[in-house]
């Protein structure tokens, strides 16, 4: 006999959705991996129809040189080159970013000359100022830092700054009500908010600095000793040893997506994602 009350539902087992973002991530890998293999294959099938290696080289014929000049231990030698003066320009750059977008969070003055020096560097290419840092700092490793500091510096500068200007107010009253001033202030409230730009400067002024390092060494490397990638990318080209060559051009891009589909996706996933800034 009904009771006149509502009858409940039967229950359905609750089961744990799986995480959207280890979803999502699994999907773009699958993704990246896919169009990587269509690459390699239309590579292959463009090399043997060439059938040329002086003039473009298959995968399989690159990949054995790639093998070859590893074991020889000369490629490695030239990658921990670049990387290490990378490290060194790339530091640098970030050194002077930070005191400039910190002097123009200070002050309207510091704001102008971070705009003003902006307007005036960021447009000029830093391998345009290679011929003056040999003459300033010789040939060798001064000059590249030189040079990888200044494709650094403006596009970590500027993402950082616009980050900061972005802010709301709101969120820098609710800060001060808190206490916070000064450089808690800026390490507590500012930089957490401003995080998603500093990011995407820093993974900017990376790609500026590893293409601006390798077209300096291209063009003049350090020395026949202790030249990098480019350097090594450079000798091979005028021994015609093009395979050799794609396999230093391969060691390039190969290093150019650790770093971006690697690095910076685990720095982001941990921060700005985790956090809940950045979807």
């Amino acid at each position: 006999m009904p009771d006149g009350s509502l009858a409940r539902p039967p229950r359905l087992p609750v089961t744990a959705p799986a995480s959207r973002p280890l979803r999502t991530a699994s999907q773009d890998l699958l993704l990246r991996a896919l169009v990587l293999l269509l690459l390699a294959a239309a590579w292959e099938g463009y090399g043997r129809w060439v059938d040329n290696d002086l003039v473009f080289p298959t995968l399989t014929t690159t990949l054995s040189a790639l093998v070859r000049v590893t074991a020889s231990g000369e490629l490695p030698s030239r990658v921990l080159t670049s990387l290490r003066v990378l490290a060194l320009g790339y530091g640098a750059g970030l050194a002077l970013a930070a005191l400039l977008v910190g002097l123009a969070v200070a002050s309207r003055l510091g704001s102008a000359l971070l705009s003003t020096l902006t307007a005036m560097f960021n447009p000029l290419p830093a391998i345009a100022l290679l011929p003056l840092a040999l003459l300033w700092f010789g040939l060798g490793t001064p000059s590249l830092v030189f040079v990888v500091g200044h494709s650094v510096l403006w596009a970590v500068a500027l993402n950082a700054h616009a980050g900061v200007q972005a802010i709301p107010p709101t969120l820098r009253r609710v800060g001060e009500n808190l206490g916070l001033s000064g450089i808690r202030l800026a390490a507590f409230i500012l930089a957490p908010a401003a995080l998603p730009a500093i990011l995407s400067g820093l993974r900017i002024g990376w790609a500026f600095a590893w293409r601006t390092l390798i077209a300096a060494e291209l063009v003049f490397g350090a020395s026949s000793r202790s030249g990098g990638v480019g350097w090594f990318i450079a000798e091979h080209r005028n021994n015609l040893d093009i395979p050799d060559v794609f396999a230093g051009l391969l060691v390039v891009v190969a290093i150019g997506l650790v770093f971006e589909g690697v690095f910076f996706q685990l720095l982001e996933a941990r921060t700005v994602r985790r956090w809940g800034i950045k979807r």
